[in-house]
């Protein structure tokens, strides 16, 4: 069997999330569209996904969504320049900026919440509650096991080997 008709026969595990994330952020970003925010796209969730109303800095946007912070700093620039967010010293620390949501970005989140919710709902209803509560556990353990063997992983690749320089 060719390894494309498996694939398809058999999807392992990020083929099946990424399908998963690809549809779900088409109909949200399609959605959201016609709901008045037609020029946002799914790489703008690594901001917009995690930004608390009151506020979030870049780097704790950067560590939540995974993204490098140069990455996260351009998508804030592109969302400024589009009135979601705004920059503003941080009260707790002058010299650091916390990311908050404009009153567009707010209605974002608003709707963008409401249809995930939505979606969540309709996967519940279709596959049993139970099924569905139990699937989003097990995804949950499975996401953090990975997120967590990644982690150890990268770390041992920087730490200096014992015998070096011998």
């Amino acid at each position: 069997m060719r390894r494309s008709e498996r694939k398809l026969k058999d999807p392992d595990l990020g083929i099946l999330s990424t399908r998963l994330l690809f549809s779900i952020q088409k109909e949200l970003f399609e959605t959201l569209a016609e709901q008045g925010h037609p020029e946002l796209r799914p790489q703008h969730g690594a901001v917009m996904g995690f930004l608390d109303e009151e506020g979030t800095r870049a780097t704790e946007l950067s560590r939540q969504s995974g993204t490098h912070k140069q990455v996260i700093g351009n998508l804030i620039d592109e969302l400024e320049a589009l009135e979601y967010v705004e920059r503003r010293p941080d009260p707790r620390d002058r010299r650091a900026k916390l990311i908050v949501p404009t009153r567009r970005g707010r209605d974002q989140m608003e709707k963008s919440d409401a249809i995930m919710a939505a979606i969540e709902q309709r996967h519940a209803e279709a596959i049993g509650e139970r099924k569905y509560a139990a699937f989003k556990g097990a995804f949950r353990d499975i996401t953090a096991q990975q997120l967590a063997h990644f982690d150890e992983t990268a770390a041992s690749r920087r730490e200096p080997r014992k015998d070096a320089g011998r």
